[in-house]
């Protein structure tokens, strides 16, 4: 059996546990610290009292739910104007894979407004149900009445797997929904598989910056949660003759939330159109000063593209963070990248190695970058891109 208490006898009121607890659960009574309900067990506290006043004993985890009683896939359609975004298809055509392993249905959820074509584009994409909650209220994205709804529906539904994007709503949307639910949650997953031995979903993401790989599993809750990054899953060719079914839940809408969306505002980052673009021209440090990304954005102008950047050109203020590429920032796919001045840690790896071509230019012949790149230029970018513009505009007239 798990448990924690205070040793009041010990307990001296130094703060220090409650500094330590990330989760708010200490408070001090008096002079004397009180654990609180929403403890988690984590034992954190226990080191950071210097008077051991903690009683600390991890046992076994016990199964919180039967999972037995708990099937299906889902997936999170993420949609703007009643437009599903791209990730909402990556995810059916990673959910499509894992549903048929499991020989089981795949859903998605959509909540918005005004959602008939979406729910007719999901369904051609591999969904085999639309469960589609809509209302005026719902047309713009709210933390608070869109984590409300999907709860209600996770309780009613029990999805044995539930699939998010890594995006700024799914990264916002999916932590307090497994907090809610008491499931675990896997953040940026590269790859997802069902275990052959126990049907088990097995979420594979990078560690340790990336340098490791490590495959991550629920075995005691459920739903099983995994966000994925944009352009990692490859979505299905849509097949509009497919059949599917739409249903509209009977949920409570929260008309009365704390969170008020005042206004939409289109970002620079969603002018730029990173994660979309069929090439981008990406710089690095070895550009040698922020004003050399002109040729970065003359290149990516001629060709059609958008600029990327690595993130210690961000870091430095060279360009802002909308543009960079990496494992902090956005995991793009294109057709062809430049990856002009660009070592090629692996951190920026992680973000742009699914590229299909892949241009590298660097002075340095023994750059991680060119273990990567189908075609590298020995070189200084600032001699290389006035040469490539040239040629390209030439070519392209």
């Amino acid at each position: 059996m798990s448990g924690i208490r205070i040793i009041e006898e010990s307990c001296i009121g130094c703060r220090l546990c409650v500094k330590a607890c990330p989760f708010g659960a200490i408070r001090m009574d008096g002079r004397k610290a009180v654990i609180l309900d929403n403890c988690t067990l984590c034992g954190i506290c226990v080191p950071a009292c210097k008077f051991n006043a903690i009683d600390y004993e991890k046992g076994p985890v016990s199964n919180a739910v039967d999972i037995t009683k708990y099937s299906g896939v889902w997936i999170f359609a993420e949609q703007k104007n009643g437009v599903p975004e791209p990730i909402s298809y990556e995810l059916l055509g990673a959910g499509r894979k894992l549903a048929d392993d499991r020989k089981t249905r795949l859903t998605a959820v959509v909540i918005g407004d005004k959602l008939s074509d979406a729910c007719e584009k999901l369904i051609a994409y591999g969904a085999d149900e639309v469960m589609a909650v809509e209302d005026g209220s719902l047309a713009v994205y709210n933390d608070e009445s869109y984590s409300d709804i999907f709860v209600q529906m996770i309780r009613k539904g029990r999805p044995e797997i539930l699939l998010m994007g890594a995006t700024t709503y799914g990264r916002s949307l999916a932590p307090r929904i497994a907090s809610r639910i008491n499931t675990g949650l896997t953040a940026d997953c590269t790859r997802l598989e069902i275990d052959p031995a126990d049907g088990k979903l097995l979420q594979t993401r990078p560690a340790f910056g990336g340098n490791l790989m490590a495959t991550i599993i629920c075995p005691n809750h459920r739903p099983q949660m995994a966000t994925v990054r944009h352009k990692v899953m490859k979505p299905l060719e849509p097949d509009y003759s497919r059949k599917g079914l739409v249903t509209r839940p009977e949920v409570s809408i929260p008309r009365e939330t704390s969170v008020k969306v005042r206004e939409v505002v289109k970002t620079i980052f969603e002018m730029v159109s990173l994660a979309e673009a069929d090439v981008i021209v990406s710089g690095g440090r070895g550009l040698g000063a922020p004003e050399n990304f002109k040729l970065i954005n003359e290149l990516a102008e001629v060709l059609g593209g958008a600029v990327g950047a690595s993130r210690a050109t961000v870091d430095a203020g060279w360009i802002e963070y909308n543009h960079q590429v990496g494992q902090t920032g956005q995991t793009v796919g294109p057709h062809v990248y430049f990856a002009c001045g660009i070592s090629g840690a692996v951190q920026h790896l992680a973000g742009m190695s699914s590229s299909d071509i892949i241009v590298a230019i660097n002075k340095n012949p023994d750059a991680p970058i060119f273990k990567v790149a189908t075609f590298g230029i020995v070189g200084d970018a600032m001699e290389i891109l006035p040469l490539l513009i040239k040629e390209f505009k030439a070519a392209l007239g």
